[in-house]
């Protein structure tokens, strides 16, 4: 049996890109449905900080910090590689524009001291980017509370969110709060299968229910903003994303990337060179990994017993580190005791410390010697690697790796550079390589729309989020570039199929 609904705009998938699309559509008067595949809204965008990078805009200047869009643009020309130009200033002219569309609709942001990733022209001082006030489970409808995804400790743990929504909680409890108060229609639980064509344009798409397939036509166009395919062990191999489904920080047994192959299906074009939004993994004991920054002491080796790169570098750098050699995963951040036997950064979740040493995900020695044994690698190599990071943390000067000369570097040890590791018992815990989702996909132009291998737009479909390849390459600019793009160019489409 099929079952057929109408409505302006359809917009697949539920976090930051596609409920600012979603929100936005309604708002402008167009009918708009929100199509997820698993019973919750917000994917990795509910588990995020919730900063976005949108340069230039009011908030910025009421924090009275020296951004700009000339600033910006200065930041990223010396940044990333073989850019879409023409994209790019797209996101840069857009974002102060949707920003004060979002804060005239209610929706109000704050600046978040978080330091940029590179040390290039145009890089602002504590960084530049923007989140969502927090607000209380209570000032919203029960409905929106029950539909957001918790927070990733509690989402795992099958526990339900705080009743203080913050970062990319609050950002998509305030976006779906604005989208139903405008009548927007939310439907859970329905995977998108491929999409519905009219004469001449994307007219739908086609979905499963447990009683059957059913289509949602589009009248307007189709927003796909689903994420990416983290979740596909497959179409990771193929597409040589490094890593594994079990180490993603995308929510369990979703991003699999079928409505991205229901593009491709229709002749969309795509672009995997951006590969994916890297991070180092704290390996958890049932094989999961843990999104983790902010080392304040301790050094990463790998399975030879030596260091390869900065540890403090930003997380999708020192993730890329990682990949750059087989064995330097699994990794293995060695510690002492100074923080009485927590991990020294900040890993969410970090889980409990005596069911990693359980599980064998960390190890405990007394002497240096015994835990590289612990953990299968040269005892020398070892010893000798922790020794010369000791001196370097007494000279101030990392000669290897530079850490603790950057901005980024110091900005979770309160300007302190690395401390040595030197207080007995010793650590070790292991590390994979994790991501926030994939980068490439299908691609877009300026407005949003899903090109052919010919450069023309495919009529009615529009792309954004990780679901669409990124404006920023292969490059990860500052803290919430991932979010902020998406929320820029699923605005940009909704602007363009008004």
């Amino acid at each position: 049996m099929s079952e057929a609904q109408e409505y302006d705009v359809v917009v697949v998938g539920s976090g930051g890109g596609a409920m600012t699309g979603a929100f936005l559509a309604q708002k402008a008067g167009l009918s708009t449905v929100v199509v997820e595949k698993t019973a919750l809204l917000g994917g990795t965008s509910a588990y995020s900080g919730g900063a976005c990078w949108l340069p230039g805009s009011q908030v910025q200047q009421r924090a009275g910090i020296a951004d700009s869009t000339e600033g910006a643009r200065e930041y990223l020309a010396a940044i990333l590689d073989d850019a879409d130009q023409t994209k790019v200033e797209a996101f840069l002219a857009h974002s102060p524009e949707l920003v004060a569309e979002l804060e005239e609709a209610g929706i109000p942001f704050e600046w978040l001291p978080f330091s940029e990733y590179y040390d290039a022209p145009g890089r602002v001082a504590m960084g530049r980017s923007i989140q969502p006030t927090n607000i209380k489970r209570g000032e919203l409808p029960e409905r929106v509370g029950e539909l957001v995804r918790p927070p990733v400790e509690r989402d795992r743990a099958g526990e339900p969110g705080r009743n203080t929504l913050s970062g990319g909680q609050s950002l998509i409890a305030r976006l779906l709060d604005g989208f139903l108060r405008e009548g927007g229609t939310v439907r859970t639980e329905l995977p998108v299968t491929g999409l519905v064509l009219g004469e001449d344009r994307v007219a739908g798409v086609a979905a499963m229910t447990p009683e059957g397939p059913i289509e949602i036509r589009a009248r307007r166009g189709v927003l796909v903003a689903a994420g990416g395919f983290e979740g596909n062990a497959e179409e990771r191999a193929a597409r040589g994303v490094p890593g594994d489904v079990a180490w993603t920080m995308a929510p369990r047994g979703t991003n699999t990337g079928e409505p991205i192959a229901a593009a491709v299906a229709i002749g969309a074009a795509t672009d995997y060179r951006g590969v994916g939004w890297f991070c180092p993994g704290l390996e958890q004991p049932d094989g999961g990994g843990s999104f983790t920054l902010g080392f304040r002491s301790g050094l990463m080796v790998d399975t030879t017993g030596r260091r390869y790169a900065n540890e403090a570098l930003p997380y999708d750098r020192f993730g890329r580190e990682m990949a750059k050699a087989p064995e330097r995963i699994p990794s293995w951040f060695v510690f002492d005791s100074r923080e009485d036997g927590r991990l020294p950064a900040i890993a969410m979740p970090e889980g409990s410390p005596d069911e990693h040493l359980a599980a064998g995900t960390w190890v405990r020695a007394d002497t240096l010697p015994e835990l590289a044994e612990a953990i299968g690698v040269p005892a020398e190599s070892l010893v000798s690697t922790v020794e010369r990071f000791n001196g370097f943390c007494e000279s101030g000067v990392d000669e290897d790796f530079g850490r603790g000369q950057d901005e980024y570097d110091t900005f979770f040890t309160g300007g302190a550079g690395p401390t040595p590791c030197t207080q007995p018992p010793f650590y070790a815990a292991r590390f994979v390589l994790s991501d926030l989702g994939t980068k490439g996909g299908l691609v877009t132009d300026e407005h949003g729309r899903v090109l052919r291998e010919d450069g023309s737009p495919i009529a009615g479909l529009y792309a954004a989020s990780n679901s669409a390849a990124s404006v920023f390459g292969a490059v990860y600019p500052g803290p919430g570039a991932p979010l902020g793009s998406a929320m820029v160019f699923a605005s940009l489409a909704v602007r363009d199929l008004r």
